[in-house]
């Protein structure tokens, strides 16, 4: 009898990139990645209105200045670094001797996307597929979408593979080494202060994780348990604690905050409005770590690097270091190895 040699597929999934800085293709960015419920989750008529009506035609030609100014001449920095994290991933799963294991990668909103991917692999046929959404603290606007998206694309599959998805990691010891490994470039006390910046949610998103609705009437800032687990501020708030620990910051010395709000209602304090205050009351100085993000993109070397850096200017500050994000570094490589071996 011949031995089956198992084969186990592994599809890493980003949020995804226009195709191209030119506005046509921004415009098409955004009004797929707007019009996702989970993003906007008001009722669909609504949410035309605002997103086909308002947003994506006034803004689109204005965000595709900014993505010009992110571009390289590798492309997009999301995908960039997607496609290397995928490459040395294989490699590293390459020489397993009892099983066979090929790496796809996919992005939530446009290309390459998640169709495609689980088109080529289910004709691989493989037994079993891991699906890892690049998100390190669940949301139902990130992680949720890309669950929700696979299943509706196979849900009409005759046969399926074994499924696994990890619908987070903020806790995982590799990622959380990782980013201490990026802030420890830096020395801490030549900072004025420490900000943790993650992308911003409407309080409403995140009040939805609870029956009581809530999230303000439980110890998100302070502690993780059994309620908040899957809380996306209090796993944000646990993240940098545990990150601060292992980078020797005190509590006094950093403050959690959330960026890229669209409007009233999303969760504060926001980090335009921390990075303001820090500057009026003297800091010249600040270190920004943003770990809701595995690889730089838009949000971290444009809103940060940029965006936040002339607003400190404004209001009296000097600079502001971003601390890099894992982008296709070896220990973030080491420790999706070693997230996804644990489940093979």
């Amino acid at each position: 009898m011949v031995q089956h040699k198992k084969k186990t597929a592994v599809l890493l999934v980003n949020l995804g990139s226009p195709d191209s800085p030119k506005p046509t293709d921004v415009f098409s960015y955004l009004t797929e990645f707007l019009n996702d419920s989970r993003v906007i989750d008001i009722n669909w008529l609504g949410r035309k209105v605002l997103v086909n009506g308002i947003i994506v035609p006034f803004r689109h030609r204005k965000s595709a200045k900014i993505y010009e100014e992110l571009w390289t001449e590798d492309g997009s920095p999301l995908i960039h670094y997607g496609r290397l994290c995928t490459a040395k991933l294989q490699e590293r799963f390459s020489n397993d001797a009892d099983s066979e294991t090929k790496v796809f990668l996919a992005m939530r909103y446009k290309n390459p996307s998640i169709e495609a991917a689980l088109a080529s692999i289910l004709k691989w046929n493989p037994d079993k597929l891991i699906v890892l959404p690049l998100f390190p603290q669940y949301a139902s606007a990130s992680t949720g979408s890309v669950i929700d998206k696979c299943m509706r694309i196979m849900r009409d599959l005759w046969v399926f593979p074994e499924i696994q998805f990890i619908n987070q990691f903020w806790d995982d010891e590799g990622y959380l080494n990782a980013f201490a490994n990026r802030g420890k470039q830096f020395n801490t006390k030549d900072y004025d202060h420490v900000m943790f910046s993650f992308h911003g949610l409407p309080e409403r998103q995140v009040d939805k994780v609870y029956d009581d609705r809530h999230c303000k009437n439980h110890t998100c800032e302070t502690e993780i348990n059994d309620e908040n687990k899957l809380c996306y501020k209090a796993t944000c708030y646990a993240t940098a604690r545990a990150i601060a620990e292992r980078c020797g910051i005190s509590e006094s010395e950093y403050t959690v905050a959330f960026q890229s709000r669209l409007g009233k209602g999303w969760i504060e304090p926001f980090s335009d409005e921390v990075i303001e205050k820090l500057a009026k009351e003297g800091a010249k100085k600040l270190l920004v770590f943003s770990p809701a993000f595995v690889a730089d993109c838009l949000e971290t070397t444009i809103e940060i690097g940029v965006e936040y850096q002339e607003l400190f200017e404004e209001h009296g500050g000097e600079k502001i270091q971003l601390v890099p994000s894992l982008n296709a570094g070896d220990d973030w490589i080491d420790a999706l190895e070693n997230m996804l071996r644990k489940r093979l």
